[in-house]
């Protein structure tokens, strides 16, 4: 809305001509008042409740992004503390009547309004200077203000050197900071100070208000242009009028989709998802024929990917929130056919095609022609989808024959036929849907169950899980690794020792013994040393077998002939070992009742 009271033209000297000097949108238009700033209804209403209520506090922190309005409001509060009218002093937020200080401090010619650039003064000599002039009251507002813009930029003596006068400043002295980097400000600084984070704007709002300004300027302009700079703006207020601005120009008076393009160095929207839709069903020879099309009228290679990566997450976000598509920023092609391959399109080739796109993204910033390295990054994309997923490669295998022509050692390999062709281009990421192949049921060992709480371990495998269950895990460790049971009666153990084992172990079990269950524990070393295996060596020995078995298995030779040079792994939980493999290894006796 435009400022209405202040008008910055009255401000600037008369041009050469006699005419008046030409003001950029983002100053013609610049908030003077809360009821003009857009987009920051939160901060607003909690300093009209703090004005109100007269909990208006002596230091503001404000804190955003470029172009949101953050010195605008500083000015604004600024303006706001320092009312006076001929009713008398008094903070107010309704500023629609002009206050006595009001134009002074709008046009920064204030004497009691005092603004820095911390950008440029950084140091301790600096802030001394505000220092030494609180203690002077204000000549003729309300109140002093000090406004330090950018005030991360401060170096730490100058911080330091404020926190004794921020912390309990004379009752007649405001104090509000504006930044861009909230982390750098010292927390000291920052628990002073109460705290407004401005948002960015949303493109409903900011569409709005951009429409407002082309009516007021009686400017034509086409929705889709809008749309394009509002998402280009990123929720910036400045940059969004700065970028109007320069759509004006550029179009000559018009605001039109063709000309924001050509500024912008935008692809065309519509042939960027014809460009995805190709590269998602494997026609690489249309997707390169796009992509030529697109840098022929002026599209940047790192544009083209970058679009792409960001329809990706559209219709990602589509698929998950189908809400999004009422986006007011969004183009027609993206509301209507962004739903629509959400649909069609799985979330695994949502995500591999965001991997594909952000790295190549990267790969073209440093690339010497990006023209070929975009083009590289859209045959990876599409020929990304001969890697058929998982449950494709065992549906395959498993549907396979099993005649046919012999491998090495004579044994048969399945073949699984290519997903494309050179001319064809590649079909996994295809937009019909790929059929699932349902697998068949592999033999699941049964698991034992969990040993019960208990007072008294019975046998050595007890004795280990009462450990675990206890989590002294260097005990269990140490009872796997470096001891092997010879004997187990009650309350009466004897184990060896294996080479290199800690002897004080031994205590320490019968210690733990006697915490747990309450009795003494006669535990002895055998003189025999051990020879037989631990329970880690079973384990290993256990896992060995199942990995044998596994590679002997028809699925997994299938796989592994079709993947020269893969490994198979198998990880056993402790409850897939059963007993018999620890009762064929060791000597274990039970004290009959």
């Amino acid at each position: 809305m435009a400022d209405a009271l202040f008008p910055e033209s009255e401000m600037s000297p008369p041009a050469p001509s006699g005419a008046a000097p030409y003001l950029v949108l983002a100053r013609k238009y610049r908030p003077s008042s809360f009821a003009t700033l857009i987009g920051q209804d939160a901060m607003v209403q909690t300093l009209r409740n703090a004005f109100r209520t007269g909990r208006i506090p002596h230091a503001f922190m404000l804190t955003g992004i470029r172009g949101v309005g953050k010195t605008t409001t500083a000015r604004i509060l600024a303006r706001a503390v320092n009312y006076e009218d001929a009713a008398g002093r008094r903070p107010n937020l309704d500023l629609e009547g002009e206050g006595i200080h009001d134009r002074a401090i709008i046009e920064g010619r204030h004497v009691d309004v005092i603004e820095m650039d911390a950008a440029s003064n950084t140091g301790i000599n600096d802030i001394r200077e505000i220092i030494d002039s609180v203690k002077y009251g204000p000549v003729s507002a309300p109140f002093k203000v000090y406004i330090i813009d950018e005030v991360h930029m401060l170096s730490t003596a100058a911080f330091n050197g404020l926190l004794k006068t921020l912390e309990e400043p004379p009752p007649y002295v405001k104090f509000i900071f504006a930044t861009t980097e909230i982390r750098k400000v010292p927390v000291t600084i920052l628990s002073r100070c109460m705290r407004f984070d401005l948002r960015r704007v949303p493109p409903e709002t900011m569409s709005a208000h951009l429409v407002d300004l082309l009516d007021k300027e009686g400017i034509g302009y086409e929705p889709e242009a809008l749309a394009m700079i509002v998402r280009a703006g990123e929720g910036s207020v400045r940059d969004n009028q700065s970028l109007l601005d320069q759509a004006i120009s550029h179009g000559d008076g018009k605001v039109t989709a063709a000309t924001v393009k050509a500024m912008l160095g935008l692809g065309d929207r519509a042939k960027s998802i014809d460009l995805f839709e190709a590269l998602m069903r494997g026609d690489i020879a249309t997707a390169l024929t796009l992509l030529r099309e697109l840098y022929d009228a002026g599209a940047d290679p790192e544009t083209v990917v970058g679009d792409l990566a960001d329809f990706t997450n559209l219709v990602t976000r589509f698929k998950v929130v189908p809400a999004a598509a009422d986006d007011v920023s969004l183009t027609p092609d993206e509301r209507a056919r962004g739903p629509a391959l959400a649909q069609k399109l799985g979330m695994r080739a949502l995500s591999r095609a965001w991997q594909i796109l952000f790295k190549g993204g990267e790969e073209i910033k440093t690339a010497g022609n990006g023209l070929q390295a975009a083009e590289m990054v859209l045959v990876r994309l599409a020929y990304a989808s001969e890697l058929p997923s998982p449950d494709e490669v065992i549906g395959r295998l498993q549907n396979a024959p099993t005649s046919g022509g012999a491998g090495a050692g004579g044994a048969s390999t399945p073949s699984i036929p290519h997903r494309g062709t050179v001319n064809a281009g590649p079909q996994a990421l295809r937009l019909d849907p790929v059929p699932r192949y349902e697998t068949a049921a592999q033999p699941v060992p049964v698991p034992v169950a969990a040993p019960q709480a208990f007072a008294a371990p019975r046998n050595y495998l007890e004795l280990v899980a009462l450990a675990g269950e206890k989590r002294d895990m260097l005990l269990k460790i140490a009872l796997e690794t470096q001891m092997r049971p010879v004997s187990f009666r009650e309350r009466a153990i004897e184990v060896a020792l294996v080479q290199g084992a800690d002897p004080g172990i031994i205590q320490k079990l019968s210690a733990r013994l006697r915490e747990w269950t309450g009795q003494a524990w006669g535990v002895s070393v055998s003189r025999a040393a051990a020879e037989g295996p631990t329970i880690r060596d079973v384990k290993e020995q256990h896992r060995a077998r199942s990995e044998a078995e596994a590679v002997e298995d028809p699925l997994v030779k299938a796989i592994l002939a079709r993947f020269p040079g893969a490994t198979v792994k198998v990880t056993l939980q402790e409850e897939q070992i059963p007993d018999t493999a620890y009762e064929d290894a060791f000597f274990e006796e039970r004290e009959d009742d």
